[in-house]
């Protein structure tokens, strides 16, 4: 049975959901490069970048060959490149509406006062002005249950 088109689109977003494998993808989307200059570019151990170019190439989303002793990866469609400029246009127009609802907010912000009012202390109930029961105290109520007076 063919797996349905929203559960392969999560599969392959969950594909890109590590900052490693965007960056890396990022960076091929300018020109093919060879992993000394994946590794230089992104800064992280060379296992760790092995294992994410492992990741991106099992899903097909780049394609790796050898040139002499040298292994360069590039990506395996336009449609990846056209991708990642639309995340790119996505967030900055996240990004976009989010400052301006900081400026609005900020400009909505009613002015601080200059000394912070004490707050009232809570009203005590008063206590009854007669004992309860014999031997109980005032303002202790009646017989608590389980009790005898």
């Amino acid at each position: 049975m063919p797996v349905p088109l929203h559960q392969a689109k999560a599969e392959l977003f969950k594909t890109l959901g590590h900052p490693v494998r965007v960056r890396v993808l990022e960076l091929l989307c300018e020109e093919p490069k060879a992993v000394r200059e994946l590794l230089a570019a992104t800064g992280v151990e060379a296992s760790s970048l092995s294992q994410q170019l492992a990741v991106l190439r099992r899903a097909g989303i780049v394609t790796a060959r050898r040139e002499g002793a040298t292994v360069v990866y590039e990506l395996a469609g336009a449609d990846v490149s056209e991708l990642m400029r639309a995340a790119r246009r996505i967030l900055t127009d996240l990004l976009t509406g989010q400052r301006e609802l900081l400026a609005e907010l900020k400009a909505d912000e009613p002015a601080e006062p200059s000394a912070p009012s004490e707050p009232s202390a809570p009203s005590e109930p008063s206590a009854p002005s007669e004992p309860s029961g014999p031997g109980e105290p005032s303002g202790q109520g009646g017989p608590v249950a389980g009790k005898r007076a």
